[in-house]
């Protein structure tokens, strides 16, 4: 019996018969594969790239003075203009933005991605804005990628905000005060974070916006209450069970959403921007706008 079916098995003819089987169940595999990558892609290209969400959270700051308590700030950022996300798009989030009524606006980092023209076009869209708080942008990598970051420093200015390269400006209501501090870009420009706190009394309650959320290793050293930060994309592309794929240098432990940094638990947070580089694609990582509503 033995022997009868070692014949079997090494009959030419089943062995080309299980060889051709196993290509066709093989093609079968790697064409659905390849089409659940197509689906994926196209999913990630043609949907979830604009499908905006809006993240509501209370923060609670224990040194936030009492006039700011229940105060509304709302952070973007990583609006990467350019080919893929136009100044037109922008309108739409400018629009959002003030439905929700907010005292602070923040933008962290990255409003171009590799040319300027579309922010200057913007700078009408984003003088828009209004915040009685104030409004406040820092610059990001890409921003300086473009080699104009000077021209988008006055950009921003000339659409109302302060641009926080390595200072503070003082919030005040009634007789209570908030600082609201920034570093200049972490990768590409010339980040002074003990600059940016100059004249800040002590106990006082401070924001931080800092484009590279890993930073906040160092911030937490320091008497902030709160970092606000992009430059991740949350990853961009996320997988399930597994969470996002790749992120830029200063954004590998930091990456989406809110932390606890150092032994101080400064937290973090890190929005994961409205538009994408490299690849116009985002799965499982929706573009996002922060609404924070802080409380002591």
């Amino acid at each position: 019996m033995a022997t009868s079916e070692r014949k079997l098995v090494n009959d030419p003819k089943l062995v080309t018969v299980s060889r051709r089987t196993f290509l066709q169940r093989s093609m079968k595999w790697l064409g659905g594969l390849i089409g659940v990558g197509l689906a994926a892609g196209t999913y990630g290209y043609a949907w979830e790239r604009t499908w905006l969400q809006i993240e509501r959270m209370t923060l609670r700051l224990p040194r936030l003075p009492d006039a700011f308590s229940g105060c509304k700030l709302i952070q973007f950022s990583d609006a990467h203009l350019g080919h893929y996300f136009k100044p037109e798009q922008l309108q739409g989030i400018v629009d959002l933005i003030m439905r929700e009524q907010p005292d602070i606006i923040c933008f962290t980092g990255d409003i171009v991605d590799e040319e300027t023209r579309p922010f200057f076009a913007a700078i009408p869209i984003l003088a828009q804005l209004q915040a009685p708080m104030g409004k406040f942008a820092v610059l990001g990598n890409h921003d300086y990628r473009a080699g104009q970051q000077h021209g988008i420093r006055q950009g921003w200015i000339s659409a109302g905000f302060a641009v926080l390269d390595n200072r503070n400006v003082a919030i005040r209501q009634k007789a209570d005060t908030l600082y609201i501090a920034g570093i200049d870009d972490a990768l590409n420009g010339v980040p002074d974070l003990p600059k940016a706190l100059i004249g800040i009394p002590e106990g006082s309650s401070v924001i931080l916006l800092a484009h590279e959320p890993d930073v906040a290793d160092e911030a937490a050293l320091y008497p902030i209450d709160l970092q606000l930060s992009g430059h991740s994309h949350g990853g961009q592309v996320r997988l399930p069970f597994v969470g996002h794929v790749l992120t830029p240098k200063l954004a590998n432990k930091y990456v989406n959403g809110l932390y606890l940094a150092g032994e101080s638990e400064m937290q973090v947070y890190v929005n994961r921007g409205l538009g994408t580089t490299i690849l116009p694609v985002r799965f499982l990582c929706r573009p996002e706008l922060t609404v924070l509503t802080l409380h002591q």
